[in-house]
């Protein structure tokens, strides 16, 4: 198995109208970028948001690290990832004087 990063857009009518296309992506582990494409859009959230994909990459190295996925049948099939939270915003403009 290899990871993919897929891209996916969709209109969400409760920004802007739905005017806007807004974007999310998903990791998911498939043989092929055509597998990750059937996996992304069988997910519950990509069908329920009527989402489609703008993009797939194959993610097999990173900073010099490669990417090894190995199977654990105690995860039953699901993902788990660890979420950390920070809102870092770019220093304010000094002011003109």
């Amino acid at each position: 198995m290899k990871l993919f990063l897929v891209h996916c857009g969709y209109y969400d009518e409760g920004v802007s109208s739905g005017i806007f296309e807004s974007h999310t992506n998903f990791f998911v582990a498939a043989e092929s970028a055509e597998d990750a494409r059937r996996r992304a859009k069988a997910a519950e959230i990509f069908r329920g948001r009527k989402m489609h994909v703008d993009g797939i990459q194959l993610v097999e190295a990173v900073d010099g690290f490669r990417v090894n996925l190995v199977a654990d049948t105690a995860l039953g099939g699901a993902s788990r990832t660890e979420a950390f939270h920070f809102r870092d915003l770019a220093p304010a403009a000094p002011a003109k004087q």
